[in-house]
């Protein structure tokens, strides 16, 4: 059976950018455009040229891609001609194949945020995509407040779609805009949208995700007819965020009866880089990627209970709706106190490590997790510690170098600037093969901000391991997470450290101490140690 061509639109780099605390550069932007382009989207939302320096910068210097460039704007203003509008101009001047105006189709936002009158409204959408069609650009309308206009006037919700239609337009997206809509609502509406006289096939669905429905309602529209649907990587967006097509383009490639029903332009092979893409968008807003998110979340293939590791040692599909690999993730066998047998050879196994069933190392190593959780240490997230403990206890653990001393010192002073500011100094002293080494390092960076004691650590202790210091250049922190685990004068404190490195793979490393700088050097080390026992061949 041949399958249905869906297109898929990202906007990532304009409703992607209208998330609170979020702003691209345009190298950024670059970086992004190139990976939506690498993963098979079909077009690409650049961001509205005219509205900021950083858009209009974007489109002067945009990539060329196999994608369909796209830039965003609104419809003429009322009063005034298409070719004599400014802001359409702006957006015209691009030079993109491709331009989606948006517009209103609620009546009550005609008459009240416009003030205009509904004909008016309709003629200033007929004229402007008349006009993109005129100078050779592919026309999209964005119908603003559909679903709610829809619900509050139908027929001039439609009317709205036909004027774009008519003057040229090859794409209408039905837009929720205050993300309120049912998946059942979506559903109807867009076949009574599709049983009104506007085909399918000229039809896109664009969502918000203020109820947690946005994935589900883009899903409803394509059901019903839509054959576009738009979204942002890791449902980015202003208020709740957008679709999340990290979640949408997974469901549609391998989810019945969307895999057998539709084209969506991405591949299988592609679709193996979509926890990487995912992971490097938060690394460029240097968020902490969400770990439950589906699909490409650090914990969305995590088998923490013992009957559940049981099973998937058997068979991984017992408790996993696809195969993690698909996605370019990773299944996780978290080791707790509440671990069995089951689950701790299995994550031995996916570290590499071959222990029988039955062999006293397992309940060695078992014992020493409950003994150091007992101090405060959790491996229950700190996969890469959990593996340097196990391999110490089955005798395969490897020295890099040993610390013989370090120390960190935190001063307040004046800068240039007259004003006072922290900096913290870090001295640590290793042994090498058989050699000592002593480094210093400070925590400012290259802007003259101070990165704290930790930092200062991490770049005196990275600064002189020998022949293994070109090993760990490409790893940096990503994340650093503080809790007391005990209370009153008994109380320690347990840091886990998130690293990454230039292969993009991430591992977490725990520390426990009394003291806040003990125990983070001590999940310092870890990381450390962790990334040198994979790239340095010493265990082959």
């Amino acid at each position: 059976m041949q399958r249905e061509r869906l297109y898929l639109y990202d906007t990532t780099l304009r409703d992607g950018q209208q998330t609170q605390g979020v702003q691209f550069s345009t190298a950024e932007k670059k970086q992004i455009t190139q990976a939506l382009d690498d993963l098979g989207i079909d077009y690409i939302e650049g961001g509205w040229p005219g509205a900021n320096p950083t858009d209009s910068a974007f489109f002067d210097e945009a990539p060329k891609t196999r994608a369909t460039m796209t830039a965003f704007g609104m419809t003429k203003r009322a009063g005034r001609s298409a070719e004599n509008d400014d802001v359409l101009a702006a957006v015209m001047n691009a030079g993109t194949s491709a331009v989606c105006l948006v517009g209103k189709s609620h009546d009550y936002h005609v008459t009240a945020a416009l003030g205009i009158s509904l004909e008016e409204n309709l003629e200033n959408i007929r004229a402007s995509v008349a006009h993109l069609v005129s100078q050779g650009r592919e026309a999209l309308y964005d119908a603003e407040h559909f679903f709610d206009g829809y619900k509050a006037n139908p027929e001039y919700a439609l009317a709205a779609c036909r004027a774009a239609l008519d003057a040229g337009a090859r794409w209408v997206v039905l837009c929720d805009t205050n993300g309120g809509a049912m998946p059942s609502e979506v559903r109807r509406i867009v076949a009574e949208v599709i049983a009104a006289g506007i085909p399918g096939a000229s039809l896109g669905i664009h969502t918000h995700n203020d109820t947690e429905n946005a994935v589900a309602c883009s899903l409803a529209a394509i059901e019903a007819g839509a054959r576009q649907v738009q979204g942002t990587l890791n449902g980015l967006g202003e208020r709740c965020g957008n679709a999340n097509l990290t979640t949408l383009i997974p469901t549609l490639l391998l989810k019945q009866p969307y895999a057998d029903q539709f084209d969506i332009g991405v591949s299988r092979q592609a679709l193996t880089g979509l926890t990487k893409l995912s992971r490097m968008l938060d690394d460029i807003l240097n968020r902490v990627p969400t770990k439950q998110a589906p699909y490409v979340g650090a914990s969305a293939f995590a088998h923490k209970a013992g009957l559940h590791a049981s099973a998937i040692l058997k068979d991984p599909t017992t408790y996993e709706h696809i195969a993690p690999e698909l996605v370019g993730n990773a299944r996780i066998i978290p080791m707790s106190n509440q671990a069995g047998q089951s689950n701790l050879r299995k994550r031995l196994m996916d570290a590499g490590l071959e222990v029988a069933k039955g062999d006293p190392a397992l309940a060695r190593i078992l014992d020493r997790i409950k003994e150091r959780e007992a101090e405060g240490y959790s491996y229950d997230t700190a996969q890469a510690s959990f593996e340097l403990l196990a391999r110490e206890e089955l005798g395969q653990s490897t020295d890099f170098f040993e610390v013989k001393r370090y120390k960190v010192t935190v001063e307040r002073r004046k800068n240039k600037y007259n004003r006072m500011i922290s900096l913290s100094e870090a001295v640590v002293v290793v042994k090498v093969d058989g050699e000592k080494r002593l480094s210093v390092s400070e925590s400012m960076d290259e802007t003259g901000s101070d990165r704290g004691p930790v930092n200062a650590l991490a770049k005196a202790l990275a600064k002189d391991l020998g022949r293994y210091s070109a090993i760990i250049n490409d790893m940096h922190l990503v994340d650093f997470k503080v809790r007391i685990t005990q209370g009153g004068t008994e109380a320690v404190t347990r840091v886990i450290i998130d690293s990454e490195d230039g292969q993009g793979r991430r591992w977490s490393t725990v520390g426990v101490s009394a003291n806040i700088i003990d125990a983070s050097f001590e999940a310092l080390l870890d990381a450390m140690r962790w990334k040198l026992m994979r790239d340095s061949g010493a265990l082959k």
